[in-house]
């Protein structure tokens, strides 16, 4: 690099030289001369040629750290829910819909939101005021403790499309069995009342006017029975909760169902893993569900030589307690497993479909759930979790 720094003034030295020599005008001067002059080209020949432009050294790649880093924060960017890091003195938004709802569009007064998420400690439900209107979301709160300094992680999922596709599925599932139950009442007693009013002006017809009117009168307590389910699904006490010895409780169903299992050729299984177990319930409405899951497994296990139906109450790895009611029946239809909790939908030929709608009501009032669960073998399983 130095010499490169060099070749201009040594070639000018060099050709300088040449031109003293040849001045002498000698033969020999001359041959001299020329040796300088070569010389100086040989020196000044790169500097003649075009420099190609240098090329930019290519960047070190990043570290896999870092490269993890951004991938990490493109995703928490991308996340289909609003979530905030909030520390004693920030509340940072995380995610883009974060960003979104605290924007323009989103709520109607942004101080609000910041100050609900700030106050809200517990996890549930949280209707915000947006300018779409009142919307509902599901508030989660994670505490953590980074480096001794206390944080918490804060995320909102938005409810308000699915509740509302879950309400006008149930509610078109309710009006089509209202109407059906309805037409199926009022057709026949209009049919009838017309017979009837016919029937009053011709002579020796009593007895096909009684039949008529007993026929009228049928279908009207039918009409009443199925009101009176109708209230029985949309009305239930609120529950009084208090602790319960599940040992007790299911040594009293073992007492009341047992024997109609045994007479069927059958057996009803009663097991609680631990037997000082307790579970803060309404006891009666618990029986109540209890037996409506027993009498469903003792009506789909109605053709089975050895019908068989397990209860079995236990404590989870997570601390929450769940009871199962399975038997060995067919088992639920593929594809009706979320059906079969509707209000008045029944796959038995005459059931009223309301036995999952109770029991579904009963275990929401209790604070807990009920699901169904395709067991291993065969059967179906319903499981109550609190």
């Amino acid at each position: 690099m130095a010499f490169e720094k060099l070749r201009l003034p040594s070639g000018a030295l060099l050709l300088f030289a040449a031109g003293f020599i040849a001045a002498s005008a000698s033969p020999r001067a001359w041959m001299t001369a020329s040796v300088f002059v070569l010389a100086a080209l040989a020196v000044l020949w790169p500097l003649a040629r075009p420099r190609r432009p240098a090329l930019p050294l290519p960047e070190p790649p990043a570290p896999p750290d870092a490269r993890r880093l951004s991938m990490l924060q493109t995703q928490l960017e991308h996340l289909p829910v609003a979530a905030w890091l909030q520390t004693d003195t920030t509340l940072e938004p995380l995610t883009s819909r974060a960003r979104r709802l605290s924007a323009p569009g989103g709520v109607r007064d942004r101080e609000v939101l910041n100050q609900r998420l700030r106050t809200h400690e517990r996890a549930g439900p949280l209707s915000l005021d947006t300018e779409r209107g009142s919307e509902r979301w599901q508030l989660q709160r994670q505490s953590l403790a980074i480096e001794g300094k206390r944080q918490a992680l804060i995320t909102l999922t938005p409810l308000e499309q699915e509740l509302e596709s879950e309400s006008l599925q149930a509610w078109q599932q309710l009006l089509r069995v209202l109407t059906h139950e309805i037409m199926n009442s009022l057709t026949p007693i209009k049919s009838l009342s017309e017979t009837a009013s016919g029937l009053l002006n011709e002579p020796d017809s009593n007895d096909e006017l009684r039949t008529a009117l007993d026929a009228i009168a049928r279908r009207a307590d039918g009409l009443s029975s199925f009101v009176s389910n109708y209230r029985k699904v949309s009305q239930w006490p609120q529950p009084t909760l208090a602790p319960i010895d599940l040992s007790a409780l299911f040594k009293r169903l073992q007492q009341a169902v047992g024997q109609g299992w045994r007479t069927r050729g059958g057996e009803a299984h009663f097991e609680v893993s631990s037997p000082g177990l307790r579970l803060m319930a309404d006891e009666g409405q618990l029986e109540q569900v209890l037996l409506a899951l027993v009498h469903n497994a003792e009506q789909a296990t109605a053709d089975q030589l050895e019908p068989t139906v397990w209860v079995q109450a236990r404590q989870t790895r997570g601390g929450r307690l769940q009871i199962s009611v399975r038997d060995n029946g067919p088992g639920v239809a593929a594809g009706l497993e979320r059906q079969i909790f509707l209000p008045f939908f029944s796959t038995r030929e005459g059931g009223q479909g309301i036995g999952l709608t109770v029991v579904r009501q009963l275990m929401f009032g209790m604070g807990g759930r009920v699901r169904h669960v395709r067991p291993l073998e065969q059967g179906a399983m319903f499981v109550l979790s609190f």
